[in-house]
């Protein structure tokens, strides 16, 4: 059974959720050393503090399944996202190795029956940064009809506590929203903006 720390985490399953930079996850508040803060024991389980306390109520994020993938079409569907794969067939090609794949994990949060949100983390190895591994987040995604409930904040920061308890160095990911409700939400999870700049290299045609 989960057990849920003070500081909203918990060990064994991560909790929480909701709300054209490059952003750099932070899991301590800045300039405040975590080691001060929480204990060692804390610390090596991958726990970081928030600046919150968890409320119960609040969703649970889990890690998706390969029984996931029609729930998550419809979620896609709904939402304001790029161009999905256009036969079925594909789809369940593509989320059959995403499910497999060494170093990716995909999130969700349900309003049952329905997958309401989800993010994809990536992590890949690294001998820099004191071999601590890199960490990207991707294709964040919630519910228009069920934003402003945890569910996006659930699976972002359930994959922060992944990538934590994996020892990586940091998190990045880009949003090319020009909403600045959205920019607001990353930050309200933990990204920092502006600590880099992000370039993108477009497929030739």
């Amino acid at each position: 059974m989960a057990r849920s720390s003070r500081y909203g985490m918990s060990a064994l399953r991560p909790l929480y959720g909701d709300g054209a930079d490059s952003f750099c996850a932070l899991g301590v508040p800045p300039g405040v050393s975590h080691k001060r803060h929480f204990p060692r024991s804390h610390h090596r389980l991958g726990w970081r503090p928030l600046s919150v306390e968890r409320d119960s109520r609040m969703p649970i994020a889990r890690r998706a399944t390969i029984e996931d993938l029609e729930s998550l079409l419809d979620l896609f569907r709904a939402s304001d996202v790029s161009a999905q794969v256009e036969t079925i067939e594909q789809a369940r090609d593509i989320w059959r190795r995403t499910i497999t794949q060494a170093g990716v994990t995909v999130f969700v949060s349900e309003a049952h029956p329905k997958i309401v949100a989800t993010c994809m983390l990536i992590t890949a190895p690294n001998l820099l940064r004191q071999g601590r591994s890199h960490a990207f987040l991707e294709n964040v995604v919630t519910h228009p009809a069920h934003q402003g409930q945890g569910h996006g904040r659930a699976v972002v920061e359930a994959a922060l506590a992944q990538a934590w308890s994996s020892d990586c160095h940091h998190v990045l990911m880009q949003s090319g929203r020009a909403d600045p409700r959205v920019h607001r939400f990353y930050e309200r999870c933990g990204f920092k903006p502006g600590l880099r700049t992000a370039y993108v290299a477009r497929r030739p045609l």
